[in-house]
């Protein structure tokens, strides 16, 4: 009888494995055909992992994981035991040391990044989303097309990527702050806003 259980918890575990890449391919977007051209595993043999019909192996799953950059234990559904803390892995991107706080996929990321002092010169870029903007600490220098602003602790900026657009310190020292990063179309819903406290003091709704 010992070894049924596990058995049982490893069956259970197989047969998510198949809906779980479904939902992570079709949050993000991706077709089928886009994720058989970046894995090198054919079209039919993805359908198939996703319906169930195909036994999940990481001959497949290495290369899916990999092409969706998240951890196989993402995939797979791993159980989390131990401490239940998140292990936040600092990443260093253009000088900035950057924190994923979103740990699953989705329409929404969210980043706490801390800014060096050193990043201080305008290199505006343009791409797809949108991104909401919160200053934890310090100065933060937004350079948003033809708009150059100073934001300090509690200010907070929303905007289209597709605009030309940069941020870093202001040369007075480092900077944190939050981003919510999203693919285009998607924004933050604030379901609720203060009231004012004179008439035509309503903060502007999108």
């Amino acid at each position: 009888m010992g070894t049924v259980e596990p058995s049982s918890a490893i069956s259970q575990a197989l047969a998510e494995v198949g809906p779980r890449l479904k939902r992570l391919r079709t949050e993000r977007g991706i077709t089928l055909s886009a994720l058989a051209e970046a894995t090198g595993i054919s079209k039919s043999t993805l359908s198939r992992l996703e319906s169930g019909q195909r036994r999940p192996s990481l001959e497949l799953l290495l290369p899916i994981a990999q092409a969706h950059q998240v951890p196989l234990d993402e995939l797979v559904g791993a159980p989390e035991v131990g401490d239940p803390r998140v292990r936040l892995k600092p990443q260093v991107l253009h000088g900035s040391t950057v924190l994923p706080l979103t740990r699953h996929p989705g329409p929404l990321q969210t980043f706490k990044m801390v800014i060096p002092a050193t990043r201080s010169t305008p290199d505006p870029c343009t791409h797809e989303g949108y991104e909401w903007l919160y200053v934890l600490a310090g100065r933060l220098r937004l350079v948003l097309a033809d708009h150059d602003l100073v934001m300090g602790a509690g200010e907070a900026a929303e905007f289209d990527t597709r605009l030309p657009h940069w941020f870093g310190s202001t040369g007075d020292g480092p900077v944190e702050i939050l981003s919510l990063f999203g693919r285009q179309g998607e924004r933050m819903h604030v379901r609720a806003k203060p009231r004012s406290r004179a008439a035509g003091t309503d903060a502007e709704e999108h």
